[in-house]
């Protein structure tokens, strides 16, 4: 019999279900580990990783699609993704990494109603034999512990490349 241990997730499973957009209602994203706030656009760690250090960079608008954003929230997406490379490979020193957003339910998109870019570090041999012979994924770092390594970093680094 499989087990994995995940503690974090008997609140999400045990707790009433709130309806809407999970990145537009703040009581869920302040819970739900955002660790950078821009002007129209915010960094938050993803509840439920492929891999240690999974962020997602979200515009604040309740958007679908990428010729919805303006113009400021494209340029914010991309500054924050350079930042969130400095930011990962100062902490994390990864090999690599994916980065890419899932428009439609047909291309994956679990959330497709809210426009999200998905910032992902590897490693080689992050998808070892678990993943393969047991279908399972391990997280060697609980996501609020790697939020508290990249907040200050953030902080850091973002007004470098705003200064830019």
């Amino acid at each position: 019999m499989e087990k994995i241990f995940a503690p974090w997730r008997m609140k999400y499973i045990a707790g009433e279900k709130e309806k809407g957009c999970v990145f537009c209602k703040c009581s869920i994203r302040c819970e739900d580990f955002v660790i950078y706030e821009g002007r129209s656009v915010f960094v938050m760690m993803n509840r439920y990783p492929y891999v240690s250090g999974h962020l997602m960079i979200i515009p604040n608008r309740h958007v679908a699609k990428i010729e919805e954003l303006s113009p400021a929230e494209r340029i914010e997406i991309f500054g924050l993704l350079e930042t969130s490379l400095k930011v990962l490979g100062e902490a994390m020193n990864p090999a690599g990494f994916n980065i890419g957003m899932n428009i439609g339910k047909a291309a994956g998109a679990g959330i497709e109603e809210h426009i999200h870019l998905h910032v992902i570090p590897r490693w080689e041999g992050d998808t070892n034999f678990m993943s393969v012979v047991g279908n399972v994924r391990v997280i060697p770092e609980d996501v609020a512990e790697t939020a508290d390594k990249l907040i200050p970093l953030f902080k850091k680094y973002h007004q470098e490349v705003l200064m830019r």
